[in-house]
């Protein structure tokens, strides 16, 4: 009985699927020939089939990062290891290295142009991230962030060290003229030449004014866009910090200069702290007012710390905001050094020049340093090397300096004594890129 509903149950599928099978009658006798014609259609479908997902797979390919790579890709995608191992290995700036290290790597994955990909394709996701830089969005926050976390103790106790700041600023003007000899014109060469400066917001601010590839000149010569090149050599050689400027030191500074005590600063009270901000403010920004973006942010920043009434406001700026802008402005800094931009003449030339700058900051600064103890008598003397943390790289010139003169005194405590040329040495920086950008936009 079993049996007999299997067949019942076989039978009828096969009626109700006969429709869908295109079987007919059963009665109808079969035709071998049409057979022979409906297995040769199969053939050619599978046959077309085949070819077909064969140049599925070789479209899916050229889509692929392994079909568009280029040498210059590879290279770069190096570079960002390197920048991400120095990072972590040896602990380089690593807030800055790491996300600029990421940023080169997904700035130079290989893609097919046109799907708005790429951080120079209009629509693209990284282009409006890249926004901030172009416009200059990105260093006045980080500014805001560098005003809310610093101590400008050390300057207002002792301000005559404000000119070491001032005097490391021949690297900018130094480069400047390099720049012109190698062939640049005035608005890119200002852009490089804050390279001296040794302080990324603020390359970074000045080459989206000067050197974005958009300013047409008035022999209508379109500058060059080299905003990725400038910023990575700052932030490089403010990473370098520690291997560049100690040997310098050593060359210019005597071992006996080196062990000069200073003698403690004065105590400054909170209500000049207060006054500080705002005072400097007015000062510098009325002898550059160009300078107004990043001056205006960092003194309101300090004016938050300082004011002891908008702790929550300062808390945000030195912590959560400055945290959020350094992660978007160093990957969209990385990301902007596509290859086929980046890998360049002038990319070489930019480097090339950025070092020399760092070079000339930092001995300016220490000359100034031993130019100044000319005219300085006793215990009023300054230990020549804090000459050195006039670049701006905050703080970790100021460190260096500090660790340089405890290894010919492990008694000699420089740091704070450094801390005041290296703030100075931001705001002098800012205001030698807004004198460069009130002469040259």
């Amino acid at each position: 009985m079993k049996k007999l509903y299997i067949i019942f149950g076989a039978t009828a599928l096969l009626l109700l699927l006969q429709p869908v099978l295109s079987l007919g009658s059963f009665a109808e006798p079969i035709n071998f020939a049409s057979l022979d014609g409906i297995a040769q259609n199969l053939d050619s479908e599978n046959s077309d089939t085949t070819g077909s997902a064969i140049d599925g797979l070789k479209k899916f390919y050229s889509f692929t990062g392994f079909a568009n790579a280029t040498s210059g890709n590879l290279i770069m995608i190096v570079i960002g290891m390197v920048f991400i191992y120095l990072g972590i290995k040896y602990d380089y700036e690593p807030l800055l290295l790491i996300p600029i290290g990421a940023g080169v790597i997904i700035g130079n994955v290989p893609f097919v142009a046109g799907n708005q990909t790429g951080i120079y394709e209009s629509g693209s996701v990284l282009n409006y991230l890249y926004f901030g830089v172009v416009k200059g969005i990105y260093p006045p926050l980080i500014f805001l962030g560098i005003g809310a976390m610093t101590d400008f103790s050390s300057l207002i106790a002792n301000p005559k060290l404000m000119l070491l700041g001032a005097a490391a600023q021949i690297g900018v003007f130094a480069t400047f003229i390099g720049a012109i000899y190698l062939g640049f014109n005035l608005p890119e060469a200002g852009a490089i030449g804050i390279i001296g400066g040794a302080d990324g917001p603020t390359a970074i601010f000045l080459s989206s004014k000067l050197a974005n590839g958009v300013n047409i000149l008035a022999d209508g010569t379109t500058v060059k866009n080299l905003i990725g090149p400038i910023a990575i050599a700052a932030y490089s050689y403010m990473a370098l910090v520690p291997v560049i400027q100690p040997p310098i030191m050593r060359l210019i500074i005597s071992k006996k200069d080196r062990k000069i005590r200073m003698k403690p600063p004065r105590a400054v009270s909170q209500k000049e702290k207060m006054i500080f901000p705002v005072v400097a403010l007015l000062l510098t920004t009325f002898i550059s007012p160009s300078a107004l973006p990043l001056l205006g942010m960092l003194f309101f920043g300090n004016l938050l710390k300082e004011s002891g009434r908008t702790e929550r406001l300062a808390d945000t700026a030195r912590t959560k905001l400055i945290d959020i802008v350094t992660i978007l402005l160093g990957v969209t800094v990385g990301a902007s050094t596509q290859a086929d931009i980046f890998i360049t003449k002038d990319s070489l030339l930019i480097f090339g020049l950025g070092a020399i700058s760092f070079i000339i900051a930092t001995m300016g600064g220490l000359f100034f340093a031993k130019f100044m103890n000319l005219f300085l008598k006793g215990d009023n003397k300054i230990n020549p090397l804090i000459g050195a943390a006039g670049v701006s790289a905050v703080p970790d010139s100021a460190r260096v300096v500090h660790a340089e003169a405890l290894k010919s005194d492990p008694h000699n405590y420089l740091l704070m004594h450094a801390m005041a040329p290296n703030v100075s040495g931001v705001i002098g920086s800012a205001i030698a890129a807004g004198i460069l950008l009130s002469f040259l936009s």
